[in-house]
């Protein structure tokens, strides 16, 4: 589980994953099974003509991967002295 002292932390899993284990997490972190997350993304990326693939690939930065310490932006603040 990715709780630690009783508080969730959202995290791409690992186990689950498809893509990059965003809509995994999600799911993991809401208690939805990740299949209607999934679903929720592609009817949100259809509506809004792939707007929210971008989100997606935010997601994807933003969210650290599980047994990860910081995420991929978290890493890249760090290595460009922005941190």
């Amino acid at each position: 589980m990715n709780e630690a002292n009783g508080n969730k932390r959202l995290i791409r899993t690992r186990k689950g994953r498809l893509v990059a284990g965003v809509c995994s997490g999600i799911g993991v972190y809401t208690d939805i099974d990740p299949t209607v997350v999934r679903l929720i993304f592609v009817a949100l990326t259809l509506v809004t003509a792939g707007v929210f693939a971008l989100v997606y690939l935010l997601a994807w930065v933003i969210i650290p991967e599980e047994g990860e310490g910081p995420s991929i932006a978290e890493n890249l603040i760090k290595k460009t002295g922005g941190g």
